[in-house]
C-alpha cells in the first residue's frame, strides 16, 4: 500500500513514529562513525566546504588507525582549530573512551580554553545523544585537566613525556 492516507490514524501515527526513530538511529550511527557526520550533529549551523571534507576524511583515517600522524597546513580561519582541537578530541573520546589525549598550544590559557570547549561539548544533550556511554567524572571537571570514566585529557602549554594515544598541537608558535 503506497498511499498512507488510507491507513487508520493509529497505524499512520505508529508508522510516522517508527520512521522518525529510524531517522534518529541513522543520524546517531553516522555521527558515531563519520567525523563530518559528528560535526554536523553537534554544530547545526556548520557550513561545509570542500576543505572540511578533506580534513574530515583525514581525521576519519586517524580515528580508524589507518593514519598515525597528520599535519594540517591551511590559512587562518579555515576551521583547523575548531576541528582538530575541539571537535576531533570529543569525537575520539566518544569512539574510544580509554584514549589519553594531550593538547599542546603556545600558551596554557589557549590549551585550557580548548579543554573547556571539549569538556563542555561532551556535557551537552546533543553529544550524549550520540555517545551516551561517555560521562565526565564529577570529581575531575577542571577545564585544564579533566577525565571521563576511562580517559584523561591534559591541557598543557608544553609537550611532555607522558604516553598518550593522541597528541594535538595547535598554534604552538606565537604569531
Amino acid at each position: 500500500m503506497n498511499n498512507l492516507d488510507q491507513l487508520p490514524e493509529d497505524v499512520l501515527k505508529e508508522h510516522l513514529e517508527l520512521a522518525e526513530r529510524l531517522k534518529d538511529i541513522q543520524e546517531i550511527e553516522t555521527a558515531q562513525t563519520d567525523f563530518l557526520g559528528f560535526v554536523k550533529s553537534q554544530w547545526p549551523s556548520f557550513i561545509q566546504g570542500a576543505h572540511h571534507k578533506t580534513m574530515a576524511e583525514a581525521f576519519d583515517r586517524i580515528a580508524t588507525g589507518k593514519v598515525k600522524r597528520l599535519i594540517i597546513n591551511m590559512p587562518p580561519r579555515h576551521t583547523k582549530s575548531e576541528f582538530a582541537s575541539h571537535m576531533f578530541p570529543a569525537y575520539l573520546v566518544g569512539r574510544n573512551p580509554s584514549l589519553k589525549i594531550l593538547q599542546a598550544t603556545h600558551t596554557a590559557d589557549l590549551a585550557v580554553k580548548f579543554g573547556r570547549k571539549i569538556r563542555d561539548l561532551m556535557l551537552t544533550e546533543d553529544y550524549q545523544r550520540i555517545f551516551d556511554s561517555v560521562a565526565i567524572n564529577p570529581d575531575s571537571k577542571a577545564a585544564g585537566k579533566w577525565e571521563t570514566q576511562d580517559v584523561h585529557i591534559w591541557a598543557t602549554a608544553a609537550t611532555s613525556a607522558r604516553r598518550v594515544h593522541c597528541h594535538s598541537n595547535d598554534k604552538v608558535e606565537r604569531q
